[in-house]
């Protein structure tokens, strides 16, 4: 996907795009290819794959969010910035926080932030379990793109969630994840609003859109640990 084909795409799902927006995606772009020959970032390796399957697929939130009329927001394992970074250059109003373990992708992000003049950002390398401990009902939106399966997630996600703000989970076929973390998502308070699924322009890879709505306030006493979270899975049975 070239340049003028992105903005036209984008433009489609409703996506105001400016030239200065054009310009930190170039420079996002550039930025992420060279630093990807010396580290490992993405095994995507050219540009016209970087602004479909990144900067176009990042965007597909809008499909499930009006980011319009959202504050904060958190995005878990956001690698090399998707779909963080392209969120924030396109709402420059939102203040978000990019967490991910990984200290290579973190220092990158950083790096970027920094090249890219953005503000309202913060950088965290950190395992979401831990985050999670102070940051409990936080953020208007928590996203994740490709991380984990759906149960793992909405245990991990959710607390982060304030009450009726939303966790979006971004990911290709998610059918059977679905129903193994539906007893998760409601005692950890979350409800499904929606699925939608979608092929991803271009390439016709299949893609869903989970949107969860957070109900309540999660208590400290309830975030488990991470070992707790895997290998027992919450049951509506549980005593």
């Amino acid at each position: 996907m070239k340049e003028d084909m992105f903005k036209l795409e984008v433009e489609k799902l409703g996506v105001y795009c400016t030239d200065e927006m054009l310009d930190k995606l170039k420079l996002y772009c550039a930025f992420l290819l060279e630093y990807n020959k010396h580290t490992n970032l993405t095994a995507i390796r050219n540009e016209k794959d970087v602004y479909l399957k990144h900067f176009y697929d990042s965007l597909t939130l809008v499909k499930a969010v009006n980011l319009n009329q959202i504050s904060t927001f958190l995005d878990i394992g956001s690698g090399a910035g998707f779909p963080g970074i392209v969120l924030k250059i396109f709402y420059p109003h939102l203040s978000g926080t990019l967490i991910d373990s990984n200290n290579k992708k973190t220092t990158f992000l950083k790096a970027l932030v920094e090249k890219l003049e953005l503000i309202n950002i913060e950088i965290v390398n950190d395992r979401i379990e831990n985050y999670s401990k102070n940051h409990l009902n936080c953020f208007d939106l928590v996203t994740a793109r490709a991380v984990t399966n759906m149960r793992v997630l909405a245990e991990l996600a959710l607390p982060l969630v304030k009450p009726n703000g939303f966790l979006v989970a971004m990911k290709g076929k998610v059918e059977d994840e679905f129903k193994e973390a539906q007893d998760t998502i409601s005692i950890m308070g979350g409800e499904l609003v929606e699925t939608i699924s979608f092929t991803l322009i271009q390439e016709n890879s299949d893609r869903s859109l989970v949107k969860l709505k957070k109900l309540r306030e999660t208590l400290l006493s309830e975030v488990r640990t991470y070992d707790k979270i895997v290998k027992k899975p919450l049951q509506k049975n549980d005593k």
